[in-house]
C-alpha cells in the first residue's frame, strides 16, 4: 500500500473512532438523570404569607370591641384590600360635595397602562365616578384606581398622600401606603404595609359612617362598558352569597403576600368585621374567614374567644393570580 493510502486509512480510522465517542457521550447525556443532590431548590425569601394567615382580627362594628385576635399587629402587605381606602376617600369627597357620582373620570395614558386586574381602560376614554367605583370594588380594577386617584388628587402621588393622611386620622399607626392599587412595587419602590388591626379600623369607618359603601362591595357581578367591549366584572369575594350575612367588603392578592380578605357580616341586627391578612392560599383564607365570622357572632353572645384559631389546614397547591 502506498504511503498516501496508508495516511488516508489512518485519518479515516481516527474520524470513525471520534464519531463513535461523540455518539456514546450524547447517548449517555440523554439517558442520565440528575441526582437529587444536583437539584437546587431556592425558597422565595420575599414570601411573607403564613398558614393559615399572618394575622387576623374580628371586631364588633357597633362598639369596636375586639371579639377575636391572632397576631393582629403583625405587619403584612394588604394588596388590593387597600382599595377600601380609595373608596373611603372618594365617598367622603362625594358626601362633602367636592365630587359627584355623575362626574366624568378621564383615562390617562398611565391609567391605561396599569396591569393586573383591570377593566381594560383605553386612553382618552371617560366613565362616571360611579362606574369607576364599581370597577374598583367588583373587578378590583387597578386601572380604575389610577384613573380615580388622578381625578381626585391630580396624580397618584397626590392621592397616596391623602391615603396616608386619612390612615393617620383613623389611628392606623402601623400602616404606610405607597400605591393606590396594592400591586407589587416596581424597582426602587416599597410595599404597602398594614396590619389586621389597622384595617379593621378602616372597615369600621366605612360600614358605620358610609354604609352605602356596601352598594359597591356587595355587588357580585356587573357589566362595565356595555357594548362591543363589555367587561363582565365578577367579585373575588367568594363568601358573598355563601356565608350567612356577609355583604362586603374586599379581597386582595399578590404573590409575596398571598391572599387577604376584609369582610363584614350582619345577623340579627348585629354586625361584625373580619380581617384576614396574608394567607397561604385562597381556600385557606376563605375557610378561616368563614370560621371567624361564626366565631365573631358566637362571641357577641358570650365571652370573647381566645386568641387561638383552629388547627391550620394543609397548604394547598399554589393558585394562579386572579
Amino acid at each position: 500500500m502506498s504511503l498516501m493510502l496508508r495516511k488516508l486509512s489512518i485519518i479515516a480510522a481516527i474520524s470513525f473512532l471520534a464519531s463513535m465517542q461523540w455518539v456514546t457521550e450524547a447517548a449517555t447525556r440523554k439517558s442520565a438523570k440528575p441526582s437529587s443532590s444536583s437539584i437546587v431548590t431556592s425558597p422565595r425569601k420575599d414570601i411573607i404569607s403564613q398558614n393559615p394567615y399572618l394575622g387576623a382580627i374580628v371586631v364588633d362594628a357597633a362598639s369596636g370591641r375586639v371579639l377575636f385576635e391572632d397576631h393582629a399587629d403583625a405587619k403584612g402587605y394588604p394588596a388590593s384590600v387597600l382599595k377600601l381606602m380609595d373608596l373611603l376617600i372618594i365617598l367622603e369627597k362625594i358626601e362633602s360635595k367636592q365630587l359627584s357620582l355623575k362626574d366624568q373620570v378621564p383615562v390617562s395614558a398611565k391609567a391605561s397602562r396599569t396591569g393586573g386586574s383591570q377593566v381594560y381602560l383605553a386612553e382618552k376614554e371617560s366613565f362616571t365616578v360611579e362606574d369607576m367605583l364599581y370597577a374598583l370594588m367588583v373587578q378590583s380594577a387597578n386601572d380604575a384606581a389610577v384613573a380615580l386617584s388622578e381625578k381626585v388628587a391630580g396624580s397618584t402621588d397626590g392621592f397616596v398622600e391623602l391615603m396616608n393622611k386619612r390612615a393617620r386620622g383613623l389611628g392606623m399607626t402601623s400602616t404606610v401606603f405607597h400605591s393606590v392599587h396594592g400591586l407589587p412595587p416596581s424597582a426602587g419602590q416599597e410595599h404597602d404595609v398594614t396590619t389586621a388591626r389597622d384595617f379593621s379600623l378602616l372597615c369600621r369607618e366605612l360600614v358605620l359612617k358610609h354604609p352605602w359603601a356596601l352598594r359597591y362591595t356587595s355587588t357580585r357581578e356587573r357589566a362595565f362598558r356595555p357594548g362591543a367591549k363589555t367587561v363582565t366584572m365578577r367579585t373575588h369575594n367568594h363568601l358573598l352569597g355563601h356565608v350567612e350575612g356577609v355583604d362586603g367588603l374586599k379581597t386582595g392578592y399578590i404573590t409575596a403576600a398571598g391572599y387577604s380578605m376584609a369582610i363584614t357580616a350582619s345577623r340579627n341586627g348585629q354586625r361584625i368585621i373580619v380581617m384576614v391578612l396574608d394567607s397561604v392560599d385562597r381556600p385557606t383564607r376563605d375557610k378561616h374567614a368563614a370560621q371567624l365570622v361564626a366565631k365573631g357572632f358566637a362571641a357577641l353572645g358570650g365571652a370573647p374567644l381566645s386568641s387561638q384559631t383552629s388547627a391550620p389546614v394543609q397548604k394547598a397547591s399554589s393558585a394562579k393570580a386572579r
